[in-house]
């Protein structure tokens, strides 16, 4: 049997975490997304206009299903070259987790998911299931071109006792490669390890007073020589295009930017709504997740992460014979029950997440449509994001409504609204995807419960939201 040096302890409850101050951020020119000013280090500035180039298939370690937007490489020879470590533990937080391995895998890394818990199957801190690709003392003798620490409570207290793990970053400290943590994990799990010393550091502002105050920097992104760390959730996408630059080069973190829709504040609307009507009930909002090998991990972990911090009661269903599911960039996400399990229940929101092979998977389930055509006939709110609002459509239910979607699929609609991030008609709310769908997940908060919980959300996600 394999040893595990890993300390296990009993887990205890995640906790999720709230109320930080906002943070500026710098919007550099010539980009359509947004850097943070960081003490240390700036993105290089450049006016040169984008090209995107073909898209090359993903070099990870996980087969992966085609997806909307795939994988950006700056070449064959420097994509097999870079390999990086991602571990998590029962309390990790998901959308830190799933964002940083669907970004880096998107510009060509390898990138490895790797348990500190004796099993591989690992719930994050809003109950999402993940499975790791392997198990952390499978990695001990590896070398690792970055090894990127998600948060989350108690997953960074479950990687801090993970000896492994601390022998493995240690190492990668020591010999200057690429390391760095998101939200807790500075504090929590670098801090402990002796790997913040005399480098300047972020984390989330809830635990920014454990930091050394001479070095600790309130900032989205702070890179300090080999070290990275960011804020929380809200900045794991900033995150993940920091070490993708580092690893990769600027044009390849700008081009990933672009393909997921990281834009400026004043380059979309974040939402438009139409026709507008009451979202409230009087009861804990029921909301039904689809999904299918393929679906954009992105997109289901956010909703899901975001709707449960505010207290919805979320399900997620596999229209797949299986509830272990193999999303678009390899992650591997195990639904709460099957479709058929699911019809049952009354939802007050069914929400389909895009991925080109996971939509088509979804739009060919009897079940679902079944499910999607009685939510349109009682009256009962619909929403799809990326390339899923084709469903709707083909399905029949998006009756002359505005939508919007991936600018691939956009054109399929009958009466697209091309701008808004987010587009509300009636008791339908749809979105372009990926780095859109946290406007889109706080747009559904802030319909049912009011724009006070959407915001209150959104600052225990270091996410900027409007203050009204």
């Amino acid at each position: 049997m394999e040893s595990l040096s890993c300390l296990v302890l009993k887990p205890s409850p995640p906790t999720r975490l709230f109320f930080p101050p906002r943070i500026p951020q710098m919007a550099l020119p010539g980009s359509t997304f947004v850097f943070p000013f960081s003490m240390d280090y700036q993105l290089p500035i450049t006016t040169a206009k984008l090209a995107l180039k073909p898209i090359r298939a993903s070099t990870s370690t996980v087969p992966t299903t085609p997806s909307t937007t795939s994988t950006v490489t700056s070449s064959p020879t420097a994509a097999s070259t870079k390999k990086v470590l991602v571990p998590i533990g029962f309390g990790t937080e998901e959308m830190e987790a799933v964002i940083l391995v669907d970004v880096l895998r998107r510009a060509g890394a390898e990138v490895t998911v790797a348990s500190v818990e004796p099993q591989l199957e690992v719930q994050a801190s809003g109950g999402t299931k993940l499975v790791a690709d392997t198990r952390i003392s499978t990695c001990s003798d590896r070398v690792f071109d970055l090894v990127a620490l998600p948060g989350g409570m108690p997953g960074s207290a479950q990687l801090r006792d993970c000896e492994i793990l601390k022998k493995i970053t240690s190492k990668q400290a020591e010999e200057k490669r690429l390391y760095g943590g998101i939200s807790t994990a500075p504090a929590v799990t670098l801090l402990p390890w002796g790997l913040l010393k005399r480098k300047r550091t972020t984390c989330h502002p809830a635990f920014f007073d454990r930091l050394p105050t001479f070095w600790a920097v309130k900032s989205n992104i702070q890179v300090s020589g080999e070290l990275t760390t960011s804020q929380g959730p809200g900045t794991s996408f900033l995150f993940a295009l920091a070490l993708v630059e580092q690893l990769f080069g600027e044009s390849v973190a700008r081009e990933i930017g672009e393909l997921l829709f990281m834009h400026s504040a004043d380059d979309k609307p974040r939402k438009e709504e139409f026709n507008k009507v009451d979202w409230a009930v009087s009861h804990t909002p029921r909301v039904l997740v689809p999904v299918a090998n393929g679906s954009e991990e992105i997109e289901i972990v956010t909703i899901v992460d975001i709707l449960r911090r505010a207290k919805v009661d979320v399900v997620v269903a596999s229209v797949e014979k299986s509830v272990r599911i193999l999303a678009s960039q390899g992650v591997k996400i195990i639904a709460d029950k099957l479709i058929g399990d699911a019809t049952g229940s009354v939802y007050d929101l069914i929400i389909l997440p895009g991925g080109v092979a996971g939509t088509e998977r979804l739009q060919k389930s009897r079940i679902l449509k079944k499910l999607l055509k009685e939510q349109d006939a009682a009256g009962r709110i619909l929403g799809a994001v990326c390339s899923s609002p084709t469903v709707l459509h083909k399905h029949g239910l998006l009756k002359e409504k505005k939508a919007t979607a991936h600018p691939s699929a956009i054109t399929e609609l009958s009466n697209p609204v091309d701008g808004p991030k987010v587009v509300i008609d009636g008791k339908l709310i749809t979105s372009m995807g990926l780095a859109t769908v946290s406007d889109f997940a706080l747009a559904i908060v802030s319909k049912i419960f009011g724009h006070a919980r959407a915001r209150s959300v959104a600052e225990g996600l270091v996410f900027e939201y409007p203050r009204s």
